[in-house]
């Protein structure tokens, strides 16, 4: 099909991701300029006219999280300025999304100040994956979708597992949602790591509702940021009987100590993780990381975007 005002440009966060999406759909990434100034300050420029064309801007908001907000913004920006007819945030990773209430007294609500920046910029309309709180939603006025990484995990599960074995293990209560529409998509059993500390500087105490004796557990979450839940989670599951722990998540943050954290752990089998966020060398060495591809889902929402075409009949 051809797409005749569609026009896919990349930012700088993930360019990988954003060329296999062009690949994916059969557009070329459009032509654009993104440098710095010496004290940071970001230049960019469409280097084609974009006036009344429909521009997808691919841009994970992930580390160097300010930098590449504001690239986005600038990007958005732009667009409006040079007349294009609907601008849509590509935005996989959704940075500052855990800060999505006030957890306690005199703090931000950091989610929705970045919707309303995206929003003001002048976006139509935002693209992402698997939110880490899904009422995120309510907090713009312009049209969000939310796409999801199951159908991913699922397939991935089935093709390398066998699933009488296997039990689905949200590694915190927040997370059972998730875990639990992956475990019906299977049709297998799920469990809960309960997660508490008895006291202020006192060690978490791991307990584990449901049956993991003899299991395959695999863990499902959002994000995986210092890994710090994740290996003790998996500690706790080889602990209560389980025969292997495997963990899959949407995104890999994967900051601070945590590749150090998955060399080191005997309990994790492994972890997979989409290419929403691009990783440095150190982690991609890691044997115990392994890369799925977003590229297909988010191609093929973008191209149902721009033809106006049902997107939640995907998960069908």
């Amino acid at each position: 099909m051809i797409h005749r005002k569609l026009r896919l440009f990349s930012g700088t966060s993930n360019p990988p991701l954003a060329q296999a999406i062009s690949e994916a759909i059969g557009t070329p990434l459009g032509d654009i300029s993104i440098r710095r100034f010496s004290d940071g300050e970001i230049y960019l420029q469409y280097g084609e006219t974009i006036r009344g064309k429909d521009v997808f801007f691919i841009q994970p908001t992930s580390a160097l999280a300010n930098t590449n907000l504001m690239e986005l913004l600038i990007a958005i920006d732009a667009a409006k300025r040079a007349s294009a007819r609907q601008i849509c945030a590509v935005t996989p990773y959704f940075g500052y999304a855990r800060q999505d209430r006030k957890s306690s007294g005199r703090t931000p609500i950091t989610a929705k100040l970045v919707a309303d920046m995206i929003e003001v910029a002048g976006a139509t309309r935002v693209l992402t994956m698997d939110l880490h709180a899904g009422q995120i939603q309510g907090f713009f006025n312009i049209p969000v979708d939310n796409i999801y990484a199951a159908p991913l995990f699922a397939r991935d599960i089935q093709e390398r597992n066998e699933l009488e074995k296997v039990t689905i293990v949200s590694p915190d209560v927040g997370g059972v949602v998730r875990a639990r529409a992956l475990a019906k998509r299977l049709h297998v059993d799920m469990a809960i790591v309960d997660k508490r500390r008895p006291a202020p500087n006192e060690a978490e105490v791991m307990n584990i509702i449901g049956d993991v004796e003899g299991k395959h557990c695999i863990l499902v979450d959002d994000m995986v940021d210092t890994a710090g839940t994740l290996c003790n989670a998996a500690h706790a599951l080889v602990e209560r009987g389980a025969s292997k722990v495997t963990a899959y998540a949407t995104h890999g943050v994967l900051s601070g100590p945590a590749a150090d954290r998955l060399e080191a752990t005997d309990s994790l089998h492994e972890l997979v993780i989409t290419d929403t966020i691009l990783q440095p060398d150190r982690i991609l060495k890691l044997g115990k990381v392994r890369i799925l591809s977003a590229a297909p889902l988010l191609a093929e929402t973008i191209t149902r975007i721009y033809d106006a075409r049902s997107i939640s009949s995907l998960y069908n």
